[in-house]
């Protein structure tokens, strides 16, 4: 017995891969060991020089206790900084049943409505706060964050508007991180902004304009005068409004706006250091179908029966592409999540209590400030107190008091200092605060408070009357409900989702557990320096590992999703040509195999985008791309590529491809979608990329929650390094002074970053490599049997794919009749997610197994579509009619059962269509959704009150 054999660091990854499957997938496959798999399979021209310079695996409980001790260093004072970040109660039943629930937090993104019911119910139920609380009829299922929210305020502002202007006004009071973000969005667009008092803003001709509600130090103002006259004038107005706050004062959409948007964060989501948060966007009916991002829509299935699903899809950029009218990949939906569960536990009365009680505390701190002579600057407020103490030196002093008692207030000017309050603000906090101002002990509260908002800045209208407000209230029916939605919902705790393209692994219980601890989730995202001395450290840990991985010089991790991403790096190539006194190039080549959102991002940052061809096996058409770069050398900006292509390929020639974009004055982004197929194998720095975007959400295992949080960095080369995002209010260390923000928060969604800090951690050098290995023997393995049954659209090296395979439907669907979205809803009926539909070529699915799925899932996975392929056999001998049968009847719910039988299949044949089926057997809960009809019919609020009488 060795002592050294007992211990066993490598232990993790045992977990993330099944090792004792790897002898059986290798046979199937007719290779003997998996380097020489590996070496048939890759490219040897675009092999790594060099090991992968990370450290040794670290068992979970090691891991788990070395990022103790990093988050230790972090220090939670309570926080009274405000700007749009506030301490806030997640209610524990929501806690642990929705954001630690892998249930929820593993789902994919609710494109196959009839099996995401639930988290669409709760989509639903955010977009009807959001509705309640503007006064809009329509509201989005979320936004990233407040800034993007602003500037996509903008941008909408522009597609709608009549007048011809290209100017845009901010008013002065927006958080400073809003207007960073809006500087940087609005340069590519063209639109000059014009910053100014809100008195002035009628002044000028504007197609749009930003107005906050209430200001960024705390004064409420009635706008409904300025948003009058700003409408005479055509101008398309935008309010930003606190969405607590709105639970008390007079909605936007009362006050005459046309947009309204922000944060809601303050409904139970932590601040996390900058988040991640779901921003809220709501808008006039009329302007629905130019709306950025996602909308849930209520439509009716094949019985008639209601049900719900992402409506106007039309949007989404791989049908769009250049001419999409946003990133529909700019979702936060688990936190919307936990925002509408916030308010659907408290109803209208609890939210308007806590709502209240921060008013009533603000309102008494300033009565004992100005009675002890102290000068409030604002005498309408809703939580924001701004004190004017006079002289730089009292408000120094003020403010270092307050740090030693463990407080953290802002400094707003040389004299000024606000205090902000917050659901979690106590009698206590009143008593420190107030001697923290005055140096006195003593101070009484009286029960009787008289608040600073007058009648006429107050709601008069009801909110949140829905009964889904008013019926879980207690713990037990919230749990219920809880529960009824997540059984809905087809998530990776029930069977593996083969999406191609979106990586949906293993979400492992450990990477997961650092979030909800205080450490991280209790820090305001500008808090002092040597406050979140810990977050530091993590951040730069996972930048070091990052650059090791990928080659590159520096990192950025303030994206904060994979849209931000591909935004930020194509962001940091448009501002290097400029710096060179290159502004004119702006051509951006993109292969037809490239990410479907690619078009998009470089439209956003104003590039003309100019499409390559690929050939018959799905490579980049090397001669096309060549006479291109030539074409337009002289304007030539970038090339977009996606690598291995979307087509799951390596490309051989994709140095070649790197170097003919540089020959001719172009930088080349790469998309990292695919970086599953990379890590160990070959680094995108060493083979020619300047730039790329990780999705942390994909490849390194924060879990998609169901359409977002999700973060994105970028990595890039030294000479791109300093045109990175910067930020107007923290040190970035990754961006030269001056650049300005592409998100909120200056580290992104800073609080999912310990997930992937786990996974590489506990992976270590080996299991990183190993999990590339991995992902490329399952996929290949699948493809080889399938490839039995179905045709395998796009080959490599040796007839190999790289990690994900598309099977082309359209021979049988010519054949047959049967559509790949006949396929993809039979496969609910199996207990399984649909792989992705129809992209990048119509007609097929392109399917991504993963490392982290066992064989017996692989297996269970391809009996499915071998028995569906026996299926549609029968549909074409005639053994079942083409317009009733188990594929176009597709999926089956449990009512169907129940109902009388008329078809020609069974009813076992249905619902039981293999042996596994029987002992799990998950149930659609709707039949097919008809798209159309929802889209015909846009309705995107809860269900009227007379259904539930019903």
């Amino acid at each position: 017995m060795k002592l050294s054999d007992l211990f066993n660091n490598n232990e993790f990854a045992s977990r993330h891969i099944s090792f004792a499957d790897e002898a059986a997938l290798l046979a199937a496959l007719g290779e003997q060991d998996m380097a020489g798999f590996v070496d048939n399979t890759v490219p040897q021209s675009i092999r790594m020089p060099s090991e992968l310079g990370l450290p040794d695996a670290l068992t979970d409980a090691d891991a788990l206790l070395k990022i103790k001790g990093i988050a230790a260093k972090n220090k939670i004072n309570k926080s009274y900084i405000g700007l749009g970040y506030y301490p806030t109660r997640l209610p524990n039943v929501i806690l642990r049943n929705v954001l630690e629930n892998p249930g929820w937090y593993t789902a994919y993104t609710p494109y196959q409505a009839e099996i995401a019911q639930g988290r669409l119910e709760a989509l639903l139920n955010f977009q009807q706060v959001c509705i309640d609380l503007t006064g809009f009829e329509v509201a989005g299922a979320s936004l990233l964050d407040e800034a993007t929210a602003a500037a996509e305020a903008m941008a909408m502002a522009h597609r709608v508007g009549k007048v011809k202007s290209e100017r845009f006004f901010v008013d002065s009071r927006v958080y400073p991180q809003t207007l960073d973000v809006m500087k940087t969005r609005a340069k590519y667009f063209g639109f000059e902004l014009v910053v100014g008092d809100i008195q002035t803003a009628f002044e000028g001709d504007y197609f749009g304009a930003l107005l906050q509600y209430a200001g960024t130090d705390g004064d409420v103002v009635d706008l409904t005068d300025t948003i009058g006259r700003l409408k005479e004038k055509g101008t398309v107005v935008a309010v930003a409004a606190d969405i607590m706050s709105l639970v008390l004062l007079k909605s936007p959409a009362a006050m005459g706006a046309d947009i309204a948007l922000g944060n809601t964060q303050r409904f139970g989501v932590p601040m996390g250091f900058g988040g991640p948060h779901a921003a809220y966007f709501a808008f006039k009916d009329e302007f629905k179908r130019s709306a950025p991002g996602r909308i849930i829509g209520v439509s009716k299935d094949a019985s008639g029966k209601p049900a719900l699903r992402m409506a106007l899809s039309t949007r989404e950029q791989h049908i769009r592409r250049e001419k999409a009218t946003s990133n529909i990949c700019t979702a936060q939906a688990l936190l919307a999540n936990l925002a509408g569960m916030y308010a659907v536990y408290h109803g209208p009365e609890g939210v308007k209590r806590i709502a209240r009680r921060i008013h009533a505390l603000a309102s008494a701190f300033a009565d004992a400030l100005v009675s002890d002579g102290l000068k409030v600057v604002h005498e309408v407020f809703f939580d924001t107190v701004l004190v004017d103490l006079g002289s730089k030196e009292k408000a120094d002093q003020v403010f270092q008091t307050a740090l030693s008692l463990g407080y953290n207030l802002r400094r707003a000017a040389d004299t000024q200092i606000a205090v902000a309050f917050h659901e979690e603000s106590s009698r206590e906090d009143l008593v420190v605060l107030y001697y923290i101002f005055t140096g006195k002990q003593t101070f009484t509260l009286s029960d009787e408070v008289k608040g600073r908002l007058n009648g006429s800045l107050l709601r008069s209208d009801a909110i949140l009357q829905h009964p889904v407000f008013n019926r879980y209230h207690t713990e037990h029916e919230m749990l219920r409900y809880l529960k009824k939605l997540e059984d809905r919902d087809l998530a990776m705790n029930r069977s593996m989702i083969s999406l191609g393209s979106c990586t949906m692994k293993l979400n492992a219980t450990s990477e997961m557990l650092p979030i909800t601890w205080p450490e991280f989730t209790d820090i305001h995202p500008y808090a002092p320096a040597d406050q979140a001395e810990g977050y530091r450290e993590l951040i730069d840990s996972l930048e070091a590992a990052l650059k090791a991985i990928t080659g590159f010089d520096a990192i950025s991790m303030q994206p904060n999703s994979g849209a931000q991403g591909e935004y930020s790096g194509m962001l940091a190539i448009r501002r290097y040509h400029e710096a060179q006194g290159h502004p004119e190039r702006n051509v951006c080549l993109i292969p037809k195999s490239a990410h479907g959102t690619n078009p998009a991002t470089a439209a956003m940052l104003g590039m003309k985008v100019v499409v390559v061809d690929t050939d018959e096996h799905g490579n980049v058409n090397v001669s096309d791309l060549k006479a291109k770069a030539e074409q337009y050398k002289d304007t030539l900006g970038a090339l977009m590529i996606t690598y291995p292509s979307t087509h799951g390929v390596y490309e051989e020639g994709i140095r070649d491809i790197c170097q003919i974009i540089h020959d001719n004055g172009g930088q080349v982004y790469m998309d990292g979608a695919n970086m599953n197929a990379q890590i160990g194998i070959m680094q995108p720095a060493e083979v020619g990329a300047d730039v790329l975007h990780m999705n942390l959400h994909k490849t390194f295992c924060i879990p998609h929650g169901g359409g977002g949080p999700g973060m994105g960095p970028i990595g890039l080369k030294a000479h791109l390094a300093p045109y990175a995002p910067g930020h107007t209010l923290t040190d970035t260390r990754s961006a030269s002074a001056g650049e300005t923000a592409v998100s909120a928060a200056a580290f992104g969604s800073a609080a999912i970053l310990p997930i992937t800090w786990m996974y590489i951690t506990m992976m270590g050098k080996q299991g990183m490599k190993q999990a590339t290995e991995w992902a490329l023997l399952n996929a290949n393995y699948v493809a080889k049997k399938l490839g039995e049954d179905y045709p395998i659209l796009y080959t490599g090296k040796n007839g190999r794919v790289a990690h994900e395979c598309i099977v082309d439907l359209r021979p049988l669907k010519a054949e047959s009749g049967i559509t790949e979205t006949d396929i993809a809803k039979r496969l609910m009926d199996y207990g399984f997610h649909a792989p992705t539909v129809s992209f990048p070529v119509a007609g097929t699915l392109m399917i991504e197994p993963t490392e982290s799925e066992s064989k017996a899932e692989l297996d269970r996975f391809i009996a499915a579509l071998k028995s569906i392929r026996g299926e549609v056999r029968k549909v074409i001998d005639g053994t079942w009619p083409k317009d009733d049968n188990p594929l176009v009847n597709a999926p089956h719910t449990a009512d169907d059962l129940a109902d009388e039988w008329t078809h020609p299949y069974s009813r076992e044949e249905a619902v039981f269509p293999l042996p596994h089926n029987r002992e799990h057997k998950f149930w659609p809960s709707v039949k097919r959704v008809d798209d159309v009809y929802g889209d015909r019919n846009l309705v995107c609020t809860c269900p009227p009150l007379e259904d539930y009488q019903d």
